[in-house]
């Protein structure tokens, strides 16, 4: 009896924890001022709160069918493993459009490396030039 009144208690706290960490990420995600501050709302706060409810749910279906459920560990590792590379990916792409930021999250001048920023504002590479072209070009002026 004070295994499943332990485990309820816990299930619940999970549960709780997750909300308030689910809903403060994304209210930091309304509130935040620029692209790189939105960033910490979803990659931190909300990947914490459905973590907790993954697991919370991982633990109740396991005590009430007696059987081990893994699935909701699966998902919950997956969305830890993910969620850091998708928001490093996003801060990358803001610095190579160089989106606009408040001067409070810009850090340092020297802390930038010109390969994390693009000199342009979409970082295009430059054009090859073909030489079979240019000697046709050349072969043919020759001629007349």
């Amino acid at each position: 009896m004070t295994f499943y009144v332990i485990a309820e208690g816990v299930i619940a706290f999970l549960l709780v924890a997750g909300g308030v960490f689910a809903f403060t990420g994304s209210l930091g995600m309304l509130q935040f001022k620029d692209f790189f501050m939105r960033l910490h709302g979803p990659t931190k706060g909300t990947t914490l709160g459905i973590g907790c409810i993954l697991i919370a749910s991982m633990l109740y279906f396991t005590i009430t069918q007696r059987e081990l459920h893994v699935q909701e560990l699966l998902i919950t590792l997956f969305l830890f493993i993910t969620a850091p590379v998708t928001g490093h990916m996003l801060a990358k792409t803001g610095l190579h459009m160089h989106l606009r930021f408040i001067t409070g999250t810009r850090g340092s001048v020297p802390e930038f490396r010109d390969e994390d920023v693009g000199q342009s504002r979409v970082a295009r590479p430059a054009r090859a030039k073909h030489p079979w072209k240019y000697r046709k070009a050349k072969r043919t002026r020759m001629r007349r």
